[in-house]
């Protein structure tokens, strides 16, 4: 990004200049850079960290400086971003700097500007290190540089410094400082630089008895595993529970531990060839494994792949990531395979971070714990992402990704907390331009859950050094954080669920909403008329939003029951297409007489039995219709079932979605009717269209359905958003049946489609005033 402003020669016919540089430029090696660029070029001067950022001053020739400048954005680091850099020249009686160019100590400014650094995989460089024989940081498991190691779980304040970490519990041997004041050396100024002799150690407990120990605690949790143990593992940001990958009696144990019944389970791999004998790795999917993020992506398995059944029950995907930590990357050499590599948590609890908070949690899971003492701060869990449409979509945006900061397209009156929703929980930060969104922290059920909530708004509150001016909130009256946003006592703003999905999107691309259609295909959200949305066409233009389509309601007998069983989604379907095979439907799926009697009378007189106009519930009918799925024992279980058996088949059949006329006083202009689909899978007709092909019509016809919607509300854009396209077959069809018909799509790339993007959709709504959506 070029510099803006143009440097002016003093009376000695030097530039004297400041430079300020906004973006994420702390705690990725950004100093070291700057005073490495300005030796070459001869300038004077120096560099420090504050609130806003980096803040520069070079003295020497003109071009020098503006080559300077032009360097910061073209030069950077691999882990920077820089946003702006912005030009000042001095007065010519400012007080010149002293010889050479120096890095001086930070100097915070009480408000904080700056993006937070994310936690950074360990470097190529640090790996080698870490492997050679001869380094003096061998095998050490906390090796790290200005290019990789921890930040934000380290990081106590803002700016970034060792003193505002809790490296600082350690104080560095005469080499380990040495190299940190070598403007030459690669840990010039890298925060967490240690070596065997002055930094964190590594230590194994045992819990269980009977347990393998020695002197090598690596040695020792790898023997553990080994033999079918249950390690818990402190990693960058937290606890993983790590058992042998090709162990099934141990991963079923560790279910029942867990109580986590049939949730995919994530696989941490030693290295990408031992990914490829397991999985399918495209280029794309071999730069996500090894990017500085190391994120958990989502591969289709190999039928041969020497991997438990019990890993992913019916699942034909693999969640696989490679080592993010030398003491991951030791760990897994040590023991030649494989591991199963999920959050250190009872299920629906928050991710465990420190050690003896650890040993009180985890008692009844772990068996052993390979933990140490360098103490992290902020919990992080592990992102996932997934290979989808020409790219990749983020389904968790945490360790290496997050904390993030986007661009506003104007200025908030003050410091801003959105909240977010209940699902899939982040929460956001608006201060000035910038917003910033704290890692996934997980569904609001828990109590535990709810308070790592509160915490998490702490920690970016004091990042920030702010008190918040306003709250902003899900318009959903029960949820956990809409609870949270009406105790502040702060004033406060509600954004519409569906809305925030697309501007969040929006926000992502810098987009004005003038003359955008947004999709918003979910689970579920409340909406403005009261009932469950989750199947939106929102026309934005003229600073409102129109619902200007919808899916065709149906009800769900038994409302949270419905979302649990999808067979109750199904009969409700029937009920609102053809209430008179409600009694057969029930029997097809498999309701006894006494049930099926009362789902029947809740539905005819519509107790307890909401409205919907769920895309995802919609998956979960078609399958308990189709016999792919049931119940769901996670989060969009059935809707999984659906895209995996449509995967598997061919053809160009596509179920219609007329797109049909809502009745006056109807809450939408138009509905998707629902009846031919019916019409399709009823029992009588299933067997002329097998299940699998028939899942791929259900797709195909919803890619055409958007299109269609497309062209009657007379735009050229489109914004997707909503947990259903993390459905990466249902995102690709769409896209390419919009594309195709001459639309520009915005895909959701740096934020989830699903709910973790609340948070942000809900500022950009509040800076916008934008934060309902009109009924006709």
């Amino acid at each position: 990004m070029p510099a803006s402003g143009t440097p002016r020669r003093n009376a000695a016919s030097e530039a004297d200049v400041q430079l300020r540089v906004r973006g994420l430029v702390q705690g990725v090696g950004f100093r070291p850079f700057v005073h490495r660029a300005a030796r070459r070029r001869g300038l004077r001067g120096w560099v420090l960290n504050d609130g806003e950022g980096v803040l520069i001053r070079a003295v020497g020739s003109g071009a020098a400086v503006a080559d300077l400048a032009a360097a910061l954005a073209a030069e950077a680091p691999s882990a920077a971003r820089v946003d702006s850099v912005i030009s000042e020249a001095l007065a010519a009686g400012a007080e010149p700097p002293g010889p050479g160019f120096a890095i001086l100590a930070s100097a915070p400014n009480g408000r904080v500007e700056t993006a937070i650094p994310p936690d950074l995989a360990v470097c190529p460089d640090c790996r080698r290190e870490l492997l050679d024989p001869g380094d003096r940081r061998h095998l050490y498991p906390f090796i790290n540089c200005t290019q990789c190691g921890p930040r934000y779980s380290i990081l106590e304040s803002l700016p970034y410094d060792r003193p505002r970490t809790t490296m600082r519990a350690f104080r560095m041997c005469p080499r380990c400082a040495a190299e940190y004041g070598d403007p030459a050396d690669r840990r010039f100024h890298a925060e967490p630089n240690a070596c065997p002799e002055c930094g964190p150690q590594a230590r194994f407990i045992p819990a269980a008895p009977g347990l393998p120990t020695g002197p090598d605690p690596i040695a020792s949790a790898a023997a553990a595993l080994a033999a079918g143990w249950i390690v818990a593992l402190k990693g960058l940001g937290g606890f993983h529970l790590l058992v042998d990958a090709a162990n099934g009696g141990a991963i079923a144990r560790l279910r029942r531990r867990k109580h986590r019944e049939e949730k995919p389970f994530a696989v941490l791999f030693p290295d990408l060839a031992s990914v490829a004998a397991c999985a399918e790795v495209s280029p794309e999917s071999g730069r996500l494994l090894a990017s500085p993020a190391a994120p958990i992506v989502l591969l289709r398995r190999r039928a041969e792949a020497p991997l438990a059944a019990e890993i992913a029950p019916g699942n034909p995907w693999v969640g696989a990531m490679l080592p993010s930590s030398p003491l991951q990357i030791l760990l897994l050499g040590a023991l030649g395979r494989p591991v199963v590599a999920t959050s250190g948590n009872l299920s629906g609890e928050p991710l465990c971070f420190g050690g003896a908070e650890a040993a009180r949690r985890l008692a009844g899971i772990a068996d052993a714990f390979l933990d140490h003492n360098r103490e992290i701060v902020h919990p992080v869990d592990d992102s996932v992402v997934r290979p989808a449409a020409g790219g990749s979509i983020v389904l968790r945006r945490a360790r290496g990704l997050a904390p993030a900061t986007l661009r506003l397209p104007a200025s908030a009156d003050g410091c801003w907390l959105s909240v977010g929703a209940q699902m899939k929980a982040a929460v956001g930060v608006a201060c000035a331009d910038r917003l910033t969104l704290s890692p996934h922290i997980g569904d609001l059920d828990h109590p535990a859950s709810r308070s790592a909530f509160e915490g998490a708004a702490r920690t970016l509150r004091g990042l920030h050094g702010r008190e918040f001016d306003r709250v902003i909130c899900d318009l959903h009256p029960d949820y956990a954080s809409t609870r949270f946003a009406e105790a502040t006592g702060l004033p406060r703003t509600a954004v519409q669920h569906h809305l925030a999905h697309v501007l969040a999107c929006l926000l992502e691309y810098g987009r004005d909403p003038e003359g955008i259609l947004g999709i918003a295909w979910d689970g579920t959200g409340y909406g403005e008329d009261g009932t469950i949305w989750g199947g939106e066409f929102l026309l934005l233009g003229g600073g409102q939003a129109l619902r200007f389509a919808r899916l065709r309601p149906f009800r769900l007998p038994g409302g949270e029951a419905a979302i649990r069983d999808g067979r109750r989604s199904a009969l409700g379907l029937v009920h609102e297409v053809a209430p008179a095979q409600v009694a057969e439907a029930a029997t097809m799926l498999g309701f006894g007489g006494a049930d099926a009697a009362g789902l029947a009378q809740m539905l005819s007189r519509g107790l307890n039995s909401p409205l919907t106009s769920s895309i995802g519930r919609l998956f979960d009918a078609v399958a308990a219709l189709l016999g792919i799925g049931g119940r769901n024992h996670f989060e969009g279980q059935a809707g999984l079932a659906v895209e995996a058996a449509a995967s598997h088949a061919e053809g160009d059949d596509a179920f219609s979605f007329p797109l049909r006329p809502v009745a006056p006083g109807g809450t939408a202009r138009f509905e998707l009717d629902l009846a031919p689909l019916l019409d399709a899978i009823t029992p009588d007709d299933r067997w002329r269209l097998p299940p699998a092909r028939a899942a791929l019509a259900l797709h195909r016809g919803l890619a055409h359905a958007a299109t269609e919607v497309a062209f009657a509300a007379g735009v050229r854009t489109v914004a997707l958003g909503g947990g259903c396209f993390q459905n990466a077959l249902l995102l690709e069809l769409t896209t390419e049946a919009l594309r195709r018909n001459g639309f520009e799509v915005l895909i959701p790339r740096q934020l989830p489609p699903n709910d973790g993007c609340i948070a942000a959709g809900q500022a950009l709504g509040a800076l916008l005033g934008l934060t309902s959506v009109s009924l006709p």
